[in-house]
């Protein structure tokens, strides 16, 4: 099992983050690699034209390894947002098809679709949690699977909802949509890079992540996997890199209609980023070495006596089977006020963050037992 990381990121042991689910910290090595990028396109007579290439490649590598696809089937993006939007204009809905989603979904994962079913006369099949706190995952669930029928086009989902952590069985779900003739569109962000993701288990059509989150990489930069249905599509840009022949920077006038092979199509433009690529590259071999399945069960071990503790003072969490290890939400007391509490948390330098009608938590490797206790003792303050 992974020990603590605290001392590889940079931060004060005063300060309890337990809040990737917000933005992750860089690491040491995530930092030094953006640095040195930095410092090389100060001098750009040593970049070379393989160098546009090389970053990109490594990163649909190691991405492609972690979530079990090939590199082929990898895009390089600035945001969640983006894929979805390219994701959005190759699925046309028919008139009349709807698109499952979750209520309170993150809006990267709706306004795309509300304009899809807006411009094609069909509609957004929002599934609402039920009131049910006891049975409230199964039950959301047992939803989602009814409101997919034969004039369902995309269902869209995260792997857990971004505000409290509940898990939505993709498996599942991706089964029936498939009965259905729908795509299944999944939003990793709040997953990917702290929850084990085999594409080849719930095969969905795309999977979006942006990268500043639980891949612990840099802000604006992201990866995305896009299944068959994308392989003759268009990108949102026309970029120069995404022809085939880029390569040779003598022959760019020589325009080409063809894209390159596998999914480099849809990669953003200057997708080569000399600073971002790198540090997202030391991230994603970060993750490596810890593994997926690692973080994932030391999360998993360091909540359990929050979890214990904060159900001890009303508090109210999602059953385990249907919450993620890394984030979950905790629902208050009725004699408790939300912004209150979280006023006095940041006080206390203990800081999480308040979505919806709960305070999200999401702990990660730099955390320990010294934070949970600040949790614990600020919340029974």
């Amino acid at each position: 099992m992974i020990s603590c990381q605290r001392d590889r990121f940079s931060i004060p042991l005063d300060r309890h983050y337990l809040n990737c689910a917000y933005m992750s910290p860089l690491s040491k090595r995530v930092e030094e690699a953006g640095i040195a990028g930095v410092r090389r396109k100060a001098r750009p007579y040593e970049i070379r034209p393989t160098d546009f290439y090389t970053g990109c490649d490594r990163v649909r590598d190691l991405f492609g390894k972690l979530i079990n696809a090939p590199a082929s089937r990898i895009a390089i993006i600035p945001s969640a947002s983006y894929g979805l939007a390219a994701v959005a204009k190759n699925l046309r809905l028919a008139r009349g098809q709807n698109v499952v989603v979750a209520h309170d979904q993150f809006p990267a994962n709706m306004y795309a679709w509300r304009r899809s079913t807006a411009e094609s006369g069909g509609e957004m099949r929002v599934v609402r949690a039920p009131a049910d706190d006891h049975r409230r995952g199964r039950l959301w669930n047992e939803a989602v699977l009814e409101a997919i029928d034969g004039r369902t086009g995309v269902v869209a989902l995260g792997n857990v909802h971004w505000t409290d952590g509940t898990r939505f069985d993709l498996e599942r779900i991706g089964e029936r949509a498939r009965e259905v003739g729908a795509a299944l569109v999944v939003d990793g962000t709040q997953s990917v890079g702290a929850m084990p993701t085999d594409v080849s288990v719930f095969r969905p059509d795309a999977l979006i992540c942006a990268a500043y989150k639980w891949l612990t990489g840099p802000y604006a930069i992201g990866v995305a996997y896009l299944g068959e249905r994308f392989d003759d599509g268009v990108p949102l840009e026309e970029t120069w890199i995404g022809r085939e022949g880029s390569e040779n920077f003598a022959r760019l006038v020589d325009y080409q209609d063809r894209y390159r092979s596998g999914m480099a199509r849809y990669d953003m433009g200057e997708c080569s980023n000399f600073a971002l690529v790198p540090m997202l590259i030391a991230a994603l071999e970060q993750l490596t070495e810890w593994t997926v399945p690692g973080i994932a069960e030391y999360c998993r071990k360091l909540s359990e006596p929050l979890i214990a503790g904060v159900q001890e003072r009303g508090f109210r969490v999602e059953d385990a089977d249907w919450r993620g290890a890394h984030l979950f939400g905790l629902r208050m007391p009725p004699n408790r006020n939300l912004e209150d509490l979280h006023t006095k948390l940041e006080a206390r330098h203990v800081f999480v963050s308040v979505r919806g009608s709960v305070i999200r938590v999401a702990p990660h490797v730099y955390n320990d037992q010294s934070d949970i206790h600040a949790l614990l003792e600020a919340i029974g303050s």
